[in-house]
């Protein structure tokens, strides 16, 4: 037996992952321990999670690989300063002591950070460094069903390449193609993000979100001012407009001044018109590369096969149309795109690069992304007494019968099933759900549960055999990762006047007859669900449509806005008491909001940053 735990930090979203003879056991970030969003620490409690999975400690684990190679990236810090020197000495300066004090020696760092755990502890030759994309590569091509493919992955950076090629064969990946940093397509995309007001590293799926509001007005100037993009999609940026690389922000006033407005401040400044426009240019020109790329290496390569990673494979909207343009047969995107995924590829590549095993049994070895603990029975009714809940206990099939029921009468439910998702979307583990039927369910979700910004659009899952018949889509889409149209018999045609409605205002009008989870442009982000992976949660559909005719749900993350997804009992029933929740069912336990100890209601809404 060879255990190979991988490890993913000090960047954002730290995880650790365990394999056992190359099959994945367990898988976590660190953020749904420690509470504290894109945690990038040290993962102590998501490494001690992950072990216990199989009983091990440090000292029984075979192999220890890191998922990138710090002084490739020092490296990298180095010859940047000296090419835009005496630029930039400010964040050099800054960023000097920490990398002299922990990265730098990350070897050392970590022995003495895993030693935490063990004690005996003692061999640091364990510890192996993989390569930041071949980490993201591994993660999108092992655990995929083909036998071979071509991996596509782009992020903002690793240690130099932001985007890379490479082809995946049997248990042979090889990389051939990169773009180096500073020419970045999720670097130029958190450079909109910052522009637009929001957080860099997590705001960027709300300026997708946004984009379907506004005109891609400033698609060709991006793309003639900032970047020279080729028609293969390779491309440079114009770093004249850009601060990332030497200064403590992401854009400069020249940039500011092509677009004719300053930086948004999320304080004082409302969204406007203008950052629906920025929102849905940057979006169209992702969109352009992204396809240039997928159809370039389409045709030189001749695989009928792609793989996915990078947190730019997290853009769901450009993947679903690399799935309508057809340049490949099959896509496959891994669920953990972003760093978090790193510590799982950077197991699998030591596994079957450097040990040179073979992949059998080609299948979606993700198993769902249902990778994180589950709850035992005993310890959840402890927990559920100690926070003086009132709770009942059903049977399986009661539960799903009964909140299949309460749904359909709009009521909101927090849903607590099986292993936690590896991740950063829920997929019916750890979710709130709803009637996408409902009219005003978007808003009510936005404003009232998940205390964010109205504009933000909700996800449907949907019974995987059931799919088509809603949705202009007849693929899997188990973990969310493609966007499609909904089926026009279900759409509801506009009236001359919501067709002149710009903007925000697009929001009131009823698109179809699911309207809690349509977007603006008629489009969902879609989540198809499987018997075989949770079949809680298929049951839940199943019996929603017996009673409605529709086998469909609204699926959000089970958590408000700022805060990790939840993963223990305290964390749901401080989410539930805290928010208009009102039931929350964790495994067999049900309860109710209108019988809680009114006393135990909780300010929810001011707890967690703005993210």
């Amino acid at each position: 037996m060879t255990s190979i735990l991988g490890i993913s930090a000090f960047y954002h979203d730290s995880a650790a992952a365990l394999i056992i003879d190359g099959d994945i056991i367990a898988a976590a970030q660190e953020e749904r321990f420690s509470r504290i969003k894109h945690d990038s620490s040290y993962p102590f409690h998501a490494v001690d999670y992950v072990l216990k999975e199989k009983n091990l400690s440090i000292n029984e684990v075979d192999y220890i690989v890191f998922f990138e190679k710090p002084f490739l990236k020092f490296e990298r810090l180095l010859e940047t300063y000296m090419a835009f020197a005496p630029k930039g000495f400010k964040s050099f300066s800054l960023s000097m002591p920490i990398w002299l004090r922990e990265k730098l020696f990350q070897k050392k760092f970590l022995f003495e950070k895993l030693k935490q755990h063990d004690e005996k502890f003692n061999n640091i030759s364990k510890i192996k460094f993989s390569e930041h994309h071949y980490s993201h590569a591994a993660s999108a091509f092992y655990p995929s069903p083909f036998k071979e493919a071509i991996v596509l992955t782009l992020d903002g950076v690793g240690e130099w390449a932001t985007t890379t090629v490479a082809i995946g064969k049997n248990n042979n990946l090889r990389m051939i193609k990169e773009i180096h940093f500073p020419h970045s397509l999720g670097l130029l995309y958190s450079a909109f993000t910052y522009y637009t007001g929001f957080k860099v590293n997590s705001g960027e799926y709300k300026v997708m979100g946004l984009a379907p509001y506004g005109k891609p007005k400033y698609k060709n100037l991006i793309i003639k001012e900032l970047m020279d993009l080729k028609e293969d999609g390779s491309f440079k940026l114009n770093m004249k407009y850009f601060n990332y690389a030497t200064g403590l922000t992401m854009t400069n006033e020249k940039f500011s001044s092509l677009f004719g407005q300053p930086v948004r401040d999320p304080k004082k400044d409302l969204l406007t018109d203008f950052h629906m426009d920025i929102a849905s240019s940057i979006q169209a020109v992702t969109e352009e590369v992204v396809l240039r790329l997928t159809k370039d290496i389409a045709n030189e390569y001749k695989i009928k096969n792609i793989c996915l990673a990078g947190g730019v494979a997290l853009n769901c909207v450009a993947n679903g149309k690399i799935l309508k343009e057809k340049y490949f047969q099959n896509i496959w995107i891994q669920p953990a795109a972003g760093d978090a995924g790193g510590s799982l590829g950077a197991a699998l590549a030591y596994w079957h690069r450097e040990l040179d095993k073979p992949r059998e049994d080609l299948k979606d070895k993700m198993k769902g992304a249902y990778l994180g603990p589950i709850l035992k029975e005993d310890s959840i009714e402890k927990n559920l007494k100690s926070l003086k809940a009132a709770y009942t206990k059903k049977t399986y099939s009661e539960i799903s019968k009964l909140v299949a029921k309460e749904l359909a009468n709009s009521k909101i439910v927090g849903w607590f099933q099986g292993r936690m998702e590896f991740g950063p979307r829920a997929l019916g583990a750890r979710s709130i759900l709803a009637d996408p039927r409902s009219e005003k369910m978007q808003k009510e979700l936005n404003l009232k549960i998940k205390f964010r910004e109205s504009f933000r659009p909700f996800a449907p899952s949907v019974l995987r055999e059931d799919v088509n018949e809603w949705f202009e889509i007849d693929y899997d889409s188990p973990y969310m990762l493609l966007v499609s149209d909904i089926k026009k018999e279900k759409q509801i045609n506009m009236s001359e006047n919501d067709k002149k409605l710009f903007g925000i205002d697009k929001l009131n009008i009823k698109r179809s007859s699911v309207p809690a989870i349509t977007h603006v442009d008629y489009s969902a982000r879609i989540q198809t669900v499987h018997k075989e992976t949770n079949p809680k949660y298929h049951d839940l559909i199943n019996e929603f449509k017996k009673i409605t005719n529709c086998p469909v749900l609204v699926n959000t993350s089970f958590n408000v806005r700022g805060e990790p997804i939840v993963c223990t009992v305290d964390d749901a029933f401080n989410c539930f008491m805290g928010t208009n929740l009102d039931i929350l069912v964790i495994e067999n336990f049900l309860l109710f909001k209108e019988d809680q100890d009114k006393s135990l209601l909780k300010d929810y809404k001011n707890k967690f940053e703005l993210d």
